[in-house]
């Protein structure tokens, strides 16, 4: 695993602190990893939706599934 260290502003930091005393994450360290997941998922699911409105609108879409799944597998490691 590979530890990133960024700035943060205090107000962010005050978020953080609750969110954990909160019981959302064990720690701040989790936390932080669950957001990213978060996002991660999030770009998953708006990259569906846009190929979705992509079809509606009659362009062409191509690619195969099977490589598309190969790409996600795991993406919530």
């Amino acid at each position: 695993m590979t530890t990133i260290s960024v700035p943060i502003p205090a107000s962010l930091e005050s978020f953080i602190k609750d969110m954990v005393s909160r019981g959302f994450a064990s720690n701040k360290a989790d936390l932080i990893r669950k957001a990213i997941l978060r996002l991660k998922e999030d770009e998953a699911v708006n990259s569906v939706l846009r190929a979705e409105q992509e079809g509606r609108e009659g362009k062409n879409l191509s690619g195969d599934l099977d490589d598309l799944a190969k790409h996600f597998k795991g993406w919530n490691s």
